[in-house]
């Protein structure tokens, strides 16, 4: 079979279907590393994910952080303050999404009917009698294979060549990313002490947290749709300024003392909700964001990502072992049915979050209100946020994870 996609979902189904002896090419176009905004939350759902695929520790090559607590501040006010694991069985662990990739891949390499072809591009998917049977590399080389499974992100070529369409929502956020680096944001990182930060104040809204490859990031939200268009500051010392005013009072301070070569950004990522209501053809698969384009809010996508190849993985093995195009049809028909249901629940999940947020950012009153009570109003928005967290952090769905 062939993969097209070395992310969290091609680069996992790879491995746990080459253990299963089946041989396997992994396609994709980039050479990894080095990319300097990736999602670094992995969930308890994705945690569970990974611990089934024998990943659970974490492997010491990937660099990683849990994260102790979601701390919330409104107009340089503190909200409240939720620790993890939140009655989760592990808490959310901050990772090098790069690293993570790497090791799966390095696992990958150590079966025999492996084999990866980075810096290789996909071009075009083959067919034969209505059925895809491979793909066309950017060489011009065909690949025959039993089934394709397109892993290869949000603007897939091949769901576009397979004429899958996929239903775009409503971007309930933009979102710029910047990194603060060393030298100077040391003393940052001892302040977040491993939290997850949220402010939002009259300028606007960011999360700040630190990063599994050290320094700090930090993610400032705009107005859906207006990020191109909106004002931003045209300097980091700029950028540092707006971010203080409505930090507290020792955040405010360490912002403004940072140097501003330490301010690497902003780069925009764009944000693109959708959902493929059909992940399969005859002969093709489609899996992670391919099929499903999330929203960056609680780092969905990875964990999303990993859970769709672990179910793939339990339905395509025995399938592609057996061999024959019926068996292998109905796997993918299964994998969708299996899937669909979560995804739309937890995209539903993140529309709601955001909008909640939304709200907070445009109503004034509202935000200065729950920041004078933040005595009384705290607690109890606390425990609203605890529970509208479950299931992003858990999954909507228990999925088998004995493999």
């Amino acid at each position: 079979m062939v993969v097209v996609g070395a992310g969290p979902a091609g680069a996992s189904l790879a491995l746990l279907l080459a253990r299963r002896g089946l041989p396997v090419d992994l396609i994709d176009a980039t050479i990894r590393g080095g990319r300097p905004f990736r999602g670094e939350g992995l969930m308890p759902s994705g945690l569970e994910a990974l611990a089934a695929m024998g990943l659970q520790p974490l492997p010491p090559a990937v660099a990683q952080l849990p994260l102790a607590a979601w701390s919330f501040f409104l107009d340089g006010q503190f909200l409240f303050e939720a620790a993890e694991p939140m009655g989760s069985p592990v808490p959310c662990t901050l990772i090098d999404q790069d690293s993570l990739l790497q090791e799966l891949l390095v696992q990958a390499g150590r079966q025999p009917g492996f084999r990866s072809r980075q810096g290789q591009a996909a071009t075009d998917l083959l067919e034969q009698d209505g059925r895809v049977s491979g793909v066309r590399l950017a060489d011009g080389s065909a690949l025959e294979a039993d089934l394709v499974v397109a892993c290869d992100g949000r603007e897939s070529l091949l769901r576009r060549k397979a004429g899958l369409e996929l239903e775009i929502a409503p971007s309930p956020l933009d979102v710029l990313w910047f990194r603060l680096e060393a030298p100077g944001s040391e003393a940052l990182v001892r302040w977040l002490a491993g939290r997850f930060v949220t402010v939002v104040g009259a300028s606007g809204s960011y999360a700040l947290f630190p990063s599994a490859r050290g320094g700090v990031q930090l993610g400032w939200a705009m107005e859906p749709g207006r990020a191109a268009q909106a004002p931003t500051p045209a300097s980091p010392g700029a950028w540092l300024e707006l971010w203080a005013r409505d930090a507290p009072a020792p955040l405010a301070r360490l912002l403004r003392t940072l140097a501003e070569v330490a301010v690497q950004g902003p780069v925009r990522l764009p944000v693109r909700v959708g959902l493929c209501p059909g992940w399969q053809r005859p002969g093709l698969l489609l899996l992670g964001d391919a099929a499903h384009p999330m929203s960056p809010l609680r780092a969905q996508g990875i964990n999303m990502a990993l859970r769709d190849a672990l179910v793939a993985d339990r339905h395509l093995g025995p399938s592609l072992l057996a061999g024959g195009p019926a068996a292998i049809d109905a796997a993918t028909a299964a994998i969708a049915a299996a899937r669909l249901p979560e995804i739309r629940r937890i995209q539903q999940l993140q529309e709601e979050e955001a909008r909640r947020a939304d709200l907070l950012r445009r109503r004034h009153l509202l935000r200065s209100l729950l920041a004078s009570t933040a005595r009384w109003s705290g607690p109890l928005l606390e425990r609203r946020w605890r529970a509208t967290q479950r299931e992003l952090r858990n999954g909507s769905k228990a999925i088998a994870t004995d493999l």
